[in-house]
């Protein structure tokens, strides 16, 4: 096979006659394309796991002009209109889909506080609170989130100051296993059930009765009312005749598109700032990447002699040249990619900016990212590469065969 009449094979033999510098140019791209993935990872493992939350047959009703559930408030009667006018799907019993839910945030301590123990003295601890979403919900509730799995204990039950909390709640925080006793809002709530929500923000949650959570946090509004359609297709006419309706003062998002609108601040920080300190890093790959290429330009200057003596034209020795920068680049390009694909084996825990409260995510990986990956390794091996490939072009036939 040729590429512009040169061999591949001397290109693919060039490559790795310089085993060091090969490695080191390689690595250091490797480096680089890996945070590079990995940025991308965390965004779409934190989109995922935000939309993957929501359902695209249910309906989030929301104090128009609220951004999260936490901010908002509807009337008792309010909830009653919206429950009496939308077209609302039953359950195999007749029972309306439909969940009228308290949401507040309270503060927990997170497992790995340290402590410091000094002799003739009481340990002094450092802890870690986060705030936690604590969901008040409806008879309905759970049936509205067919994500969630009973992993252990029960569902709670109504009119009682039990509780569930979701899977990365058990696992990150103190006080919150299997039948524990959980103290907020001045009340003890006994920890009944563990649920698995998967890769959703719903396992960052607790769950409990909403009417209870209503008492308890002295509230007169619920936060938001949750209700699935008979039909995907009807949200468009329902959300018209709902806004329509002079009684309401709510908003009304299908809850796929609620939940990603929740990690759009988040995730535009992490693509900002992943995007400048892969620009960083890349600077010095691609010189690293350069000084490569114009050390394999000085020590084959009589080979480049010989090439165009030979009959091999400019534009032949420079893609030649360029190709080699390009392989180099793309095998760093695999090495990152594959190193950030084990970071799909870690779980993100940190605070959502948009609710202020702690969300648990996953690392990403999709084929979008690899693909972008290496094209990224790619254009940092055109970078590097163009100019020495271009001084290689640029080398007189007898110059070089006298520096041979």
């Amino acid at each position: 096979m040729h590429l512009g009449h040169i061999p591949l094979h001397y290109v693919w033999r060039n490559l790795f006659t310089r085993k060091l510098t090969t490695t080191l140019t390689a690595s250091g791209m490797a480096l680089v394309v890996f945070v590079f993935a990995t940025v991308l990872m965390l965004e779409a493992g934190l989109k995922q796991t935000l939309t993957a939350t929501g359902l695209v047959e249910n309906v989030v009703a929301i104090r128009n002009g609220s951004q999260t559930e936490v901010q908002s408030g509807l009337t008792r009667q309010e909830a009653a209109i919206i429950e009496s006018s939308a077209p609302i799907a039953l359950n195999n019993i007749g029972q309306a889909l439909t969940s009228r839910e308290a949401v507040v945030l309270i503060s927990l301590q997170k497992k790995g506080s340290t402590c410091n123990r000094a002799k003739h003295s009481t340990p002094s601890c450092t802890a870690k609170p986060a705030n936690v979403i604590v969901r008040g919900m409806g008879m309905q509730g759970m049936a509205l989130r067919p994500q969630a799995r009973l992993a252990q204990g029960r569902q709670f039950l109504p009119g009682t100051a039990e509780i569930m909390v979701g899977r990365a709640i058990a696992d990150g925080f103190d006080g919150v296993q299997l039948g524990a006793s959980l103290h907020f809002a001045r009340r003890d709530w006994t920890v009944v059930g563990i649920f698995d929500a998967g890769k959703t923000g719903f396992n960052s949650e607790i769950w409990g009765d909403a009417e209870q959570m209503m008492q308890t946090f002295r509230r007169l509004n619920y936060s938001a009312l949750v209700f699935q359609l008979n039909s995907a297709d009807i949200f468009a006419s329902t959300q018209k005749k709902l806004e329509s309706d002079q009684r309401l003062t709510a908003e009304y998002k299908r809850e796929t598109q609620f939940y990603a609108d929740q990690s759009k601040v988040m995730a535009s920080f992490i693509s900002i700032l992943g995007n400048v300190l892969s620009a960083i890093f890349s600077v010095g790959a691609i010189i690293g990447a350069m000084i490569t290429m114009y050390a394999a330009v000085a020590n084959r200057t009589g080979e480049i002699g010989t090439l165009r003596a030979l009959g091999y034209r400019r534009h032949s020795v420079m893609l030649a040249f360029l190709l080699e920068s390009l392989l180099l680049s793309l095998l760093g390009g695999v090495v990152g990619v594959i190193l950030a694909s084990f970071m799909q084996f870690f779980a993100v825990s940190t605070m959502n900016w948009q609710t202020f409260a702690e969300l648990a995510f996953s690392f990403t990986l999709t084929p979008a990212i690899v693909l972008k990956s290496l094209l990224f390794a790619l254009l940092m091996g055109v970078l590097g590469g163009f100019l020495p490939a271009l001084r290689a072009a640029r080398l007189q036939i007898v110059d070089a065969l006298r520096a041979a």
